[in-house]
């Protein structure tokens, strides 16, 4: 009983670890896409179109993240081994999602998610990268 609750414990810490890394590796995507640094866009302009777009990033990268070890195989080493590739999958699928929109769209879609006004595309821009993640997501289930 105690040897099940230590390991559940231990194999949390892993994937929580994992999971992290993957979010980490979702802020830096957004930040290679988009002109400017994150840190500087959102922690100090307070600007609200690369929130958006790193939110939507962040809850996508969970939720695939979440979907893997929901569904995880029995074994440790192949769920956390699956977990792993669909994180990447899903940050490869959102960093896709990005470039087609800014090919279907006027303009440089990292241009406008750097802007300081609000638009309405950086709505759209979340939404396709949220979209991209529970594409992954039905993928894994």
């Amino acid at each position: 009983m105690l040897g099940d609750l230590l390991d559940g414990a231990w194999q949390s810490i892993v994937f929580g670890i994992v999971g992290v890394a993957l979010m980490a590796a979702g802020f830096l995507l957004v930040d290679l896409l988009t002109p400017g640094k994150l840190r500087e866009l959102i922690w100090v302009r307070r600007n609200g179109n690369a929130a958006l777009l790193l939110a939507a990033n962040q809850v996508g990268i969970a939720g695939i993240v979440f979907t893997a070890i929901l569904t995880s195989y029995s074994s440790f080493t192949k769920g956390l081994a699956s977990t792993v590739v669909f994180g990447l999958v899903g940050l490869l699928v959102m960093a896709l999602a990005f470039l087609v929109l800014d090919l279907l769209t006027p303009g440089k879609l990292g241009d406008v998610i750097a802007a300081e006004q609000p638009h309405p595309a950086a709505r759209v821009s979340a939404a396709t990268h949220f979209g991209a993640a529970l594409i992954v997501c039905a993928c894994i289930a």
